[in-house]
């Protein structure tokens, strides 16, 4: 028999993505005849709009479907410059601007081009799940500051304060947040910012993929557009994964400083090259073309979002707040620990009471440990009302049967 001296302890020290097992899990059972309604999936249920499809069959019969330079092709690139410019306020140049396969290569590229062993990651919980296996295989070390669900999970300047030190590499602001669903405002970002001038040496990881799902006339902003002397520092990373229902075409892009940029392209011309040639023309339609159905896809959101909230705080034992982005909502179900299944079993935390839920009704939810924080658990609310509302209902139900 083969040991496990073969496999580095890079691959020892991480774990696969707790979302993409749930949603596995939840296929299984499927598979196998069980009626199963699957919450984990960070995806959209929209189609792709049909003109970027056409857009990327039109590049096939074009014949683009060569190698391109490592880090986007200059037509894609000019696309987002302009993005940045225009509904940002963020000028960038050419070689300030990287696209990869999917937001999740770019932040993963950006660690490994710039942190060293030792180096400490601050990472606000609840967080996005890969966060920190991607700073433990860059071999540095994540360094958690547990908001509260009081303050909507906002990180604070004293919460930053009381962690950062001379090992401080980056901080990460989610916003709109995977998986609270939490935004922060011009003001809060304005605040977070002038205090971190004065840490030259750290760099400012701004994570908004979920930009364009916001509700209730949010209006997002984004640190290197509210604080454009700390651009220099600031890697703005988005993406066309959420908004324009591309999650599959795999291509994600940031903006910035020349240094860090370049050296990303180094790190992605050993590992993938460039992303799909027939994706970036696809994302190219998707940021140069008309986005109306931006508007009609997140009025489908909202409702979906209000739909659930109630359900969920009508059910005894939870608590959810009403989150400003995204496709998520957060609920507490700390009321519930403590309390017995009809069956006897003791509901320890919030891994158990996912897979009580999983077992019970067959809601399939993501527990809040994968987070970071325990006695929460995620709710995707991407899909149909009618789903959304027998989920509810077996989640209120089965809330209902613990005593």
């Amino acid at each position: 028999m083969f040991k496990n001296n073969f496999i580095s302890t890079r691959v020892d020290n991480i774990k696969p993505s707790p979302t993409m097992e749930v949603t596995s899990k939840a296929r299984e059972l499927k598979a196998a005849g069980k009626d199963i309604i699957g919450l984990g999936a960070g995806e959209p249920d929209f189609d792709t709009p049909s003109h970027i499809k056409e857009a990327a069959i039109k590049a096939i019969k074009d014949g683009q479907t060569k190698y391109t330079a490592v880090d986007g092709i200059p037509e894609l690139k000019k696309a987002i410059i302009n993005k940045f410019n225009i509904e940002n306020n963020i000028v960038y140049k050419n070689s300030e601007v990287s696209v990869a396969t999917g937001g999740k290569q770019i932040l993963y590229n950006a660690f490994q081009a710039t942190v060293n062993k030792g180096d400490e990651i601050i990472i606000p919980s609840p967080y996005w799940v890969s966060y920190p296996d991607m700073v433990i295989l860059a071999q540095g070390s994540p360094v958690f500051v547990a908001t509260k669900k009081e303050n909507n999970f906002k990180v604070t300047v004293d919460m930053l304060e009381k962690v950062i030190n001379e090992k401080t590499k980056w901080i990460i602001l989610n916003s709109p947040s995977n998986p609270t669903g939490t935004c922060y405002s011009r003001e809060e970002l304005k605040e977070i910012g002038d205090f971190l001038k004065k840490y030259e040496n750290i760099l400012i990881m701004t994570d908004d993929i979920y930009e364009k799902i916001t509700y209730e006339n949010f209006i997002f902003s984004t640190m290197a557009e509210v604080l454009p002397e700390l651009k220099s520092r600031i890697l703005t990373v988005n993406g066309v994964s959420k908004a324009y229902s591309m999650t599959g075409w795999r291509i994600g892009y940031a903006g910035g400083p020349e240094f860090l940029i370049k050296s990303m392209a180094k790190i992605q011309s050993q590992s993938t090259s460039n992303p799909t040639s027939i994706s970036q023309y696809a994302a190219l339609e998707a940021l140069t073309s008309s986005n109306s159905f931006l508007n009609e896809n997140n009025a489908v959101f909202y409702r979906r979002r209000n739909l659930i909230l109630d359900l969920i705080n009508k059910s005894k034992g939870l608590e959810c707040n009403a989150p400003d982005g995204a496709f998520y909502i957060f609920p507490s179900c700390e009321k519930l620990i403590g309390l017995r299944t009809q069956a006897g079993k003791i509901i320890n935390n919030s891994s158990d009471f996912s897979t009580y839920l999983l077992e019970e009704v067959g809601v399939a939810v993501v527990p809040g440990i994968a987070f970071g924080m325990e006695n929460f658990f995620r709710i995707s609310y991407a899909t149909s009302d009618e789903i959304l509302k027998e989920a509810g209902s077996r989640i209120k139900d089965a809330c209902s049967r613990l005593n």
